[in-house]
C-alpha cells in the first residue's frame, strides 16, 4: 500500500493506464455520441497516454546517458505532462491531457504526493481543465473529472487522508458522476450511454487506483443498453448541422497574448475548442483542437498566431455520411508538408498531407468522400503515390462518384492542373485539360544530398546542393542559388513562358532566383509561392 506517489509510481500509473484504455478502447469507442459519434474517443486516450509514457521513457533514456549535461532529473509529472499535450489526439485526449499537466502543475518538483496534497492537485487539474475548454458543457468528461476531484477534497474534509482513500474517494465519485452523465445531455440519454471521455477518464482513475492499493476496484459494465449502429432497431444519433471537421495541432513560436486571439478567433469559427500549453525544451507550445467547417480558416488563424505544425485535419461524419451533391466538384491534391498544405487549400482544393512514410489509400478516399462531391479530381503530386490514388478512386467510384487521378508527378504539376480547373466545363473535358496543363509543365527541384550516390551529374556527397529536373539529377554544387539559377538556365534553354517557384524558408534562395530569372530571362513570367518544404528549398515548373 503506497502512502505517497513517487516518480516510480506516476510510471506506474501510466502504464497501467495505458492497459486498462487499451483493454476498453472497442468499449469506448462504442459510447462515443458526444461531441461527434465519430467513435474515436477510446482510440484517442490510449494515443494520448501511450505519448505521455513514450516521454517518460525518452526522459529516464536520457537521465541514464546524461545528455542534458545539468546533473538534475526531470521529474516524471513533467515528462508526462508535456508528452500527453504534445502528443493529445481528439477532444478527450486534449482534455485528459490538460488534466495530466494541472497536475504536472502542483505536483512536478515537488516531495512525493500524499492524500491531501493528490486531492488538491487533482482539484486544480479539474480546474484548469475547464478553463481549457471555450465552451464547457455537464454530462461530459469535465463533469466526471470535477466529481472526482470533489470527492477526493471531501475525503480528506471527513479524515480519510490517506492516499488509498483518497484515490479510492476520486475513482468512486468519477463513476458515480459517469453513471449520471445520461440525465444531463440528451444525446447519451436517446443513446442509452454515458459519456466516452468521462468514462475513459474512470478507467484512468481506477489504474491510479490499483497502483497505490496493488487492486483495481470492481465495476459494472460502462454500457447499459448495447448499442449497435446499424442495427435496424436503433437509429444512431446524427451529428448536428454544423462543424464538419476535427483541426489539430501544435503551435510553436507563440506566446500568451497571441494564444489569446487565437482562442478567440477559433471560438467564432467552431465548437468543441481546447487550448493546452506546455514547457517544452525549447519553449512553450500548445496543443490546439477544434470542430469547424473553416479549415483553411482555422490553420490560418494559427499561422497568425505562431508556428503551427503537425497539421491534422479529419472529418468529424462517419465517411459514407457525406452524400454526394449532385453537380458538385472537388479537386484533392496529397501534399508534402504544411506549407504547401496550406497553398492547395488557399486554391480550394481538399488535402490529404503526406507523412514521411507516404499516405495511405484509406486517407485519400476519406478525402474524396468527405468532399461531398459527385466528381472529383484526384492530385497525387509524386508518381510513387499515383497507384494509392488510383486505389482509393476506385472505392470511392463504389459510392456513386465519377473519379479521376490525374497522374501529377509533382506539386508545381498540380498547381498547374488547379489553375486550369474550370467548374463551368463538362468535368470530362475538365479531367483533359487539367491533365493537358500538368503534362505540359516540367517539373525540378533543388535539394541537399543526405548519402553518398551515383548520379547523371557526376558523385555527390552528403551536404551537396543537387539540382533535379524531371527527377534526374542534373547539377550538383555547393551554394543554393548558384544550384537554382544554373537549373532554371538549362530548363529554359528549351523554352518556357512561365516559371513557377515554390521557395522553402529560405525565402533569400527565392529572392535571388527571381532576380536572375528577371535578368536572365525577361520575357519568361514568374509566380512564386512561399511556404515550401524546409527538405525541399525550391520547386519549379516551367510551362
Amino acid at each position: 500500500m503506497l502512502q505517497a506517489l513517487d516518480d516510480a509510481a506516476v510510471g506506474r500509473w501510466c502504464r497501467a493506464a495505458v492497459a486498462a484504455l487499451s483493454a476498453g478502447r472497442d468499449r469506448l469507442d462504442e459510447l462515443n455520441v458526444f461531441p461527434v459519434p465519430d467513435g474515436d474517443t477510446g482510440t484517442n486516450l490510449l494515443l494520448t497516454t501511450e505519448a505521455a509514457v513514450a516521454a517518460l521513457d525518452e526522459a529516464a533514456l536520457d537521465e541514464a546517458a546524461g545528455s542534458d549535461g545539468s546533473g538534475s532529473e526531470e521529474s516524471a509529472w513533467t515528462a508526462l505532462a508535456r508528452g500527453a499535450v504534445l502528443g493529445a489526439r481528439g477532444n478527450s485526449g486534449t482534455i485528459l491531457a490538460q488534466l495530466l499537466r494541472g497536475l504536472a502543475d502542483s505536483l512536478a518538483d515537488a516531495p512525493p504526493a500524499d492524500g491531501p496534497v493528490l486531492a488538491a492537485a487533482l482539484q486544480k487539474a479539474a480546474d484548469t481543465a475547464y478553463a481549457a475548454v471555450a465552451d464547457p458543457e455537464e454530462g461530459t468528461f469535465l463533469t466526471v473529472a470535477r466529481a472526482g476531484a470533489e470527492s477526493a477534497g471531501a475525503a480528506v474534509a471527513a479524515g480519510r487522508t490517506a492516499l488509498a482513500d483518497v484515490a479510492a474517494a476520486a475513482a468512486d465519485g468519477a463513476r458515480a458522476a459517469l453513471e449520471a452523465t445520461p440525465g444531463q445531455l440528451d444525446v447519451l440519454r436517446d443513446a442509452g450511454v454515458v459519456d466516452a471521455g468521462g468514462a475513459g477518464l474512470c478507467l484512468v482513475l481506477d489504474a491510479l487506483v490499483g497502483t497505490v492499493t496493488g487492486a483495481e476496484p470492481a465495476r459494472p459494465p460502462l454500457v447499459t443498453r448495447p448499442v449497435r449502429r446499424g442495427d435496424p432497431g436503433h437509429a444512431p444519433h446524427q451529428p448536428p448541422p454544423g462543424p464538419g471537421s476535427e483541426v489539430q495541432y501544435l503551435l510553436a513560436d507563440s506566446g500568451e497574448t497571441a494564444v489569446a486571439r487565437l482562442r478567440t478567433r477559433l471560438a467564432a469559427l467552431g465548437d468543441s475548442l481546447v487550448v493546452v500549453g506546455v514547457d517544452t525544451p525549447t519553449g512553450r507550445e500548445w496543443n490546439v483542437h477544434v470542430h469547424t467547417s473553416e479549415v483553411g480558416a482555422a490553420i490560418e488563424a494559427g499561422i497568425e498566431a505562431g508556428r503551427p505544425y503537425r497539421i491534422a485535419v479529419t472529418p468529424l461524419a462517419p465517411v459514407r455520411a457525406a452524400a454526394p451533391v449532385p453537380g458538385r466538384r472537388a479537386v484533392v491534391a496529397v501534399v508534402p508538408g504544411d506549407g504547401l498544405a496550406r497553398l492547395f487549400a488557399g486554391e480550394g482544393v481538399r488535402v490529404v498531407t503526406r507523412g514521411p512514410d507516404g499516405v495511405t489509400e484509406d486517407a485519400v478516399f476519406r478525402e474524396i468522400v468527405a468532399a461531398a462531391a459527385t466528381d472529383v479530381v484526384v492530385l497525387p503530386n509524386d508518381a510513387a503515390l499515383t497507384p494509392v490514388a488510383a486505389r482509393a478512386a476506385a472505392r470511392a467510384r463504389e459510392q456513386d462518384r465519377d473519379v479521376a487521378v490525374v497522374p501529377t508527378r509533382s506539386p508545381v504539376q498540380g498547381l498547374a492542373a488547379v489553375a486550369v480547373a474550370d467548374p463551368a466545363r463538362r468535368f470530362d473535358d475538365d479531367v483533359i485539360a487539367m491533365a493537358e496543363a500538368a503534362a505540359a509543365t516540367r517539373w525540378a527541384e533543388v535539394s541537399t544530398a543526405e548519402q553518398e550516390a551515383l548520379t547523371s551529374a557526376g558523385p555527390c556527397r552528403p551536404g551537396d546542393v543537387l539540382g533535379a529536373a524531371e527527377g534526374d539529377v542534373v547539377v550538383i554544387g555547393v551554394e543554393p542559388a548558384a544550384v537554382a539559377c544554373d537549373l532554371l538556365d538549362r530548363l529554359l534553354s528549351a523554352g518556357g513562358e512561365m516559371a513557377t517557384l515554390v521557395v522553402g524558408p529560405d525565402a533569400a534562395l527565392g529572392d535571388a532566383v527571381c532576380a536572375h530569372l528577371a535578368t536572365a530571362h525577361p520575357t519568361v513570367e514568374v509566380v512564386r509561392y512561399d511556404g515550401g518544404a524546409a527538405a525541399v528549398p525550391l520547386q519549379v515548373g516551367v510551362e
